[in-house]
């Protein structure tokens, strides 16, 4: 195997910001009246574009609800919410490892694009990356479209791609898109619905892929 590109997704994979994304879910249900969703049902839905998850979190709510939801949502996310999003330890060091190594970097995420403009703002990782796309630019996660845009951006085939994600979301658009897949355990999904999809290895963060990248 000779990879090309590497592509991460952000919330769960590179960012800790599980309890940050639960928090500011919770609260938009809160400010309409809404029963909010468990710590366990809004952790299952990081990974997907807003408008997804809103689909699974309230599947016989109309539309307007829907969006009021996830406006109240994006506001508490990018201006009230204080909880910190941190990076993963390592994340930095590896990212510098690989490079160094000439790999193409890329982020495919579920997050909205004024969400990641502000992730790569805050944590200063803008220039590792060649190529990012987010839920609300094109198709959701486990749809192959994000990652076959990075890939024609960047002129690399599906079998020099790999993908590094912790959701089955993340493993499925893999395989949906004809690309090799990494797991990572640092996220939502459990070692388990990971393993479902058959990635090429599972680690329990990102620091352990330079290493296996060398070997392989």
């Amino acid at each position: 195997m000779s990879f090309e590109l590497l592509v991460f997704d952000w919330d769960g994979t590179l960012m800790d910001s599980e309890a940050r994304i639960v928090t500011c879910l919770q609260a938009a249900f809160r400010d309409l009246d809404v029963p909010e969703p468990s710590p366990a049902i809004a952790r299952d839905v990081i990974g997907l574009g807003l408008q997804e998850a809103m689909e699974r979190l309230l599947p016989t709510a109309n539309q307007a609800l829907r969006q009021a939801v996830s406006d109240g949502y994006r506001r508490h996310f990018l201006v009230t919410n204080q909880t910190r999003s941190q990076l993963f330890d390592g994340v930095r060091e590896t990212l510098k490892q690989l490079a160094a190594q000439n790999y193409l970097l890329a982020v495919a995420t579920g997050k909205s694009r004024i969400g990641l403009n502000q992730s790569l703002a805050e944590t200063g990782l803008l220039n590792f990356f060649h190529a990012t796309r987010c839920a609300d630019e094109t198709c959701s996660k486990p749809n192959p479209q994000m990652l076959l845009e990075i890939m024609n951006e960047l002129a690399v085939a599906p079998a020099a791609t790999l993908m590094i994600g912790d959701t089955e979301y993340d493993l499925q658009m893999a395989q949906n898109a004809g690309t090799a897949a990494i797991a990572v355990a640092c996220g939502v999904h459990s070692i388990e619905r990971l393993l479902a999809f058959n990635p090429l290895a599972c680690f329990d963060d990102i620091n352990a892929i330079p290493e296996w990248l060398n070997l392989h």
